[in-house]
């Protein structure tokens, strides 16, 4: 089996290994900083309510921090991101989330404590550790997610399918018409899925998927609907009435709307089963494409001379 594909069919027993660790209280009302997927996961419950004050890492660090401050949380994939390092200076304790804790976030002196994610070897896009980060959230803020695990668990060669068939659709279109724009869209917790969806898209296919909130692209960016992709990642929550509602309008404008959706998973919840049909079809589109290499331009890590 290719391995990327390896990696993303190991989503399941690593979920399981996660969801049966202890993983203690996180901490509210403090930044909880990171790159990539590991922004977006605690942006995830920023939009859930929490309050937490999900931050860009680099960016906290070059532009927002002041004084030193008592506590935070930094995520890094693989504990040796550079902006996550630099950012553990600016406070006299943190709690590091990673899936190598035996690097350098999980062994500052001013870390308070490690939560390991358990997700096992990762050398592509975040797959395991993104949907591992999403539990041990929701184990930390005192959500139980053992149902949706579960759902998952039963239904992830429904997601395969589901994204063999969203691979098609978009190489199909992308040989037929001059397509100017992807875009992946999501609402609440869900926005954090379309800017995960768009990043594993993009280092897989090396195409430009831009992720964002579906009310943001409604405020604009739906004029360049006409030969364009849209996915519009779906929950039954406050926003779907408007979403299905701005996927006609942009379908009769030119638009080729695709949509993601877990009809048996609450709108919280939704965010550990919205996400896999795209990393399966990062791998497919990339195949169809001819895409063999992850990370052509950079690494996995991003380390910052």
């Amino acid at each position: 089996m290719n391995k990327i594909l390896a990696e993303i069919k190991e989503i399941p027993e690593r979920a399981l290994a996660i969801l049966a660790t202890e993983v203690a209280a996180l901490p509210l009302n403090i930044p909880y900083l990171g790159m990539g997927s590991s922004y977006f996961a605690p942006l995830a419950f920023k939009y859930m309510g929490l309050p937490i004050q999900p931050e860009i890492a680099s960016e906290y660090y070059q532009y927002l921090a002041k004084e030193k401050q008592p506590l935070a949380v930094i995520l890094s994939q693989s504990g040796k991101s550079s902006e996550a390092l630099w950012c553990t200076e600016l406070f006299e304790r943190y709690v590091a989330i990673t899936n190598y804790p035996e690097n350098e976030l999980g062994n500052m002196a001013n870390v308070r404590e490690v939560i390991d994610l358990k997700a096992g070897e990762e050398h592509y896009s975040s797959s395991k550790t993104y949907i591992n980060t999403l539990i041990a959230l929701f184990k930390g803020f005192g959500f139980d997610p053992r149902k949706t695990v579960e759902l998952l668990i039963e239904k992830i060669s429904q997601y395969e399918a589901k994204g063999i068939e969203l691979a098609e659709e978009v190489f199909e279109i992308l040989n037929t018409k001059k397509i100017h724009g992807i875009y992946v869209t999501g609402s609440g917790p869900n926005i954090a899925s379309a800017m995960e969806a768009a990043l594993i898209m993009s280092e897989s296919t090396k195409l430009n998927f831009h992720g964002l909130a579906m009310a943001q692209y409604d405020h604009g960016p739906k004029e360049t609907a006409q030969n364009s992709i849209v996915i519009q990642i779906l929950a039954k929550g406050k926003s779907y009435e408007r979403a299905l509602k701005l996927s006609e309008k942009i379908e009769i404008s030119g638009a080729s709307v695709l949509t993601v959706e877990e009809p048996e998973a609450e709108e919280h919840f939704s965010i550990l089963s919205n996400i896999i049909p795209f990393n399966f079809m990062a791998y497919y589109l990339a195949q169809k494409m001819g895409i063999t290499d992850t990370f052509a331009v950079g690494g996995k890590i991003t380390e910052v001379l």
